[in-house]
């Protein structure tokens, strides 16, 4: 009788255990959209994050579309950022142009902070500066991806102090994950992450690395000669692509 009620409970404990886990395994099975990006120096993978929809899908309809095939990576600045994204840049018709163009369209800002902050390896939206650009609208296509210094203690409270006088707090994990992993924690607040770097990482190294002019343009053209939608994420709109 007693080893009857102690298997009972052993198998209603199991039973517990696998509903506590299921919830779990679900959110590992979601899918998040993922865009390659097919460069003269490799490729990259990023996953657009589901908390900036409208990021998300204009970013995924430029890819479908063919927008970025052939636009420049046309301002680095190493142990900062790469950025791209210029129409423009495909024909450098003007250099003095390249680094202003787009879709014709800006997006509305969608910083999820703390959610998405500025740790290496994240994807944001470039966008006018503050004084013409009060609300922090996004670029319609240009982008950047952050690499960054690991902050050193004396850099990080810098950093900190910088952010505290804007009203953006860092807790304990991001400030562990830019000195761990490096970013630029000065952003966060005021451009909108929407995306990380799952591969490719080792590309972006190495192009944030590579010699420029005093315009921050690579000397040796920088490419993406593709862009590809490799999956899209559930919570997409079913028309988001054609």
């Amino acid at each position: 009788m007693d080893g009857n009620r102690t298997g009972a409970g052993f198998l209603l404990a199991l039973l517990l255990l696998v509903l506590m886990c299921l919830p779990v395994v679900a959110a590992k099975k979601e899918k998040r959209s993922v865009v390659r990006l097919e460069t003269t120096e490799g490729v990259i993978r990023i996953a657009l994050s589901d908390l900036t929809p409208k990021h998300r899908d204009n970013f995924l309809r430029l890819v479908a579309d063919g927008f970025y095939d052939g636009v420049l990576f046309h301002r680095i600045i190493e142990d900062f950022m790469i950025q791209t994204g210029d129409p423009y840049s495909k024909q450098q018709e003007c250099e003095s142009l390249i680094g202003e163009g787009g879709p014709g369209y800006t997006i509305p800002a969608e910083i999820v902070f703390p959610d998405l902050f500025h740790v290496r390896g994240s994807v944001a939206a470039a966008r006018e500066g503050d004084d013409v650009n009060p609300d922090f609208r996004s670029s319609g296509s240009q982008f950047y991806i952050v690499w960054g210094k690991r902050m050193k203690p004396a850099e990080m409270k810098k950093s900190i102090a910088y952010l505290e006088e804007r009203g953006v707090e860092l807790d304990r994990f991001m400030i562990s994950d830019y000195q761990m992993y490096g970013g630029t924690p000065h952003l966060d607040g005021s451009y909108t992450v929407f995306g990380q770097v799952i591969e490719g990482l080792d590309v972006v190294e190495k192009i944030q690395a590579l010699p420029t002019d005093d315009k921050d343009r690579p000397v040796a053209d920088v490419r993406i000669t593709r862009a590809v939608v490799e999956q899209v994420s559930s919570k997409c709109p079913k028309d988001v692509i054609k």
